[in-house]
């Protein structure tokens, strides 16, 4: 447990720190605490923090710096405790003509109003519908595949079969998960092939399992991450000056497969999510925060948002702009699937 002095003097210490971004002493503390009690008192508190691993030392200076375990008791202490600003230049609504034209606003939108790196992890394709599918023969055992999704999106796959087909038995395929399948998911159709069609040809089946498998990989594949901002990051002193991080932060910007698992964590989860330095599991963002919000359509959760920025940053402040941007994604999506 920790006492109201200490609180107060890590609240304090961290509101400093991000302000200034200079280490911060003991002096500091008692001119901006507004505690009655003497420097060797506050020396004494600010020594066992750093016991317990709240706050570090670093060698140049004697003033003292936020840990990731202070930043992350300061947000789940101290700022429950005080309520939510929302921030004034966050907009009424966003752009609803298109999904695409909403979640590119959202995420340039989070990148303005905190000059950090603003993601969206786009809508699972595997929400989507199937309305068509089809089989089409080529030669020496290949098919094609073609899969029509709800929102019209026409996907193509080469399958490499077994044996070949004749055209009869391609159309039989084809027909039978049209009329089965039309209307749902393709989660949902990968029960359908494994109850419903035992009774099927074993030639068949295995044939539907693999473009069942196909159509699984391309939905999971459809999603992506769309990143705005990133280089702002590269303004911030305290990532730039390790040439080595910065390499990797912007690897992990590019590749987005990492980002991608760290922001479908946040889709499943309740609300605002926080990770701080190595919370996220992600070697690049050891010394970043990232903060998500899932957004949703109709009352589903489709996908996530946030902001990745140093952990020097108003939390109090990124907080709200997340939430907020993640409801006004929700409203202009579903606005959109009711048109």
């Amino acid at each position: 447990m920790m006492n109201e002095r200490a609180q107060l003097l890590l609240r304090t210490l961290i509101e400093r720190y991000v302000a200034e971004g200079q280490p911060v002493g003991s002096k500091t503390l008692s001119q901006h605490a507004g505690l009655d009690v003497s420097p060797a008192t506050i020396r004494n508190i600010m020594a066992d923090l750093e016991d317990h691993g709240f706050i570090a030392s670093p060698h140049t200076s004697a003033g003292r710096i936020p840990t990731a375990r202070g930043y992350r008791f300061f947000v789940d202490a101290l700022l429950a405790a005080r309520p939510m600003v929302r921030e004034q230049n966050l907009p009424a609504e966003l752009p609803s003509d298109t999904p695409q034209h909403s979640i590119e606003a959202a995420s340039q939108l989070l990148s303005q109003l905190t000059c950090f790196a603003g993601v969206v992890l786009t809508p699972r394709r595997q929400e989507l519908s199937l309305r068509h599918v089809e089989f089409l023969p080529l030669s020496d055992k290949r098919v094609l595949l073609i899969l029509v999704t709800s929102d019209g999106s026409v996907q193509n796959r080469i399958l490499h079969t077994e044996r070949n087909y004749s055209a009869v038995e391609l159309l039989e395929a084809g027909n039978f998960l049209t009329l089965h399948a039309s209307g749902r998911t393709l989660a949902e159709l990968v029960v359908l092939v494994q109850h419903e069609l035992l009774r099927l040809k074993g030639d068949i089946v295995a044939l539907m399992n693999a473009a069942v498998e196909v159509g699984s990989s391309t939905a999971t594949g459809g999603e992506t991450v769309l990143v705005s901002g990133e280089l702002q990051l590269l303004g911030i002193s305290e990532l730039s000056a390790n040439v080595g991080r910065v390499r990797q932060l912007l690897e992990l910007f590019e590749q987005k497969t990492a980002l991608l698992q760290l922001l479908d964590q946040g889709s499943r989860a309740d609300g605002v999510q926080i990770y701080i330095g190595g919370e996220s599991g992600l070697a690049p963002l050891d010394e970043c925060s990232v903060v998500t919000a899932p957004y949703h359509v109709d009352g589903a959760v489709v996908g996530t948002l946030g902001v990745i920025g140093p952990t020097r940053m108003a939390y109090d402040r990124v907080i709200p702009i997340v939430d907020i941007t993640a409801r006004l994604l929700s409203s202009a999506l579903t606005l959109q699937s009711k048109q």
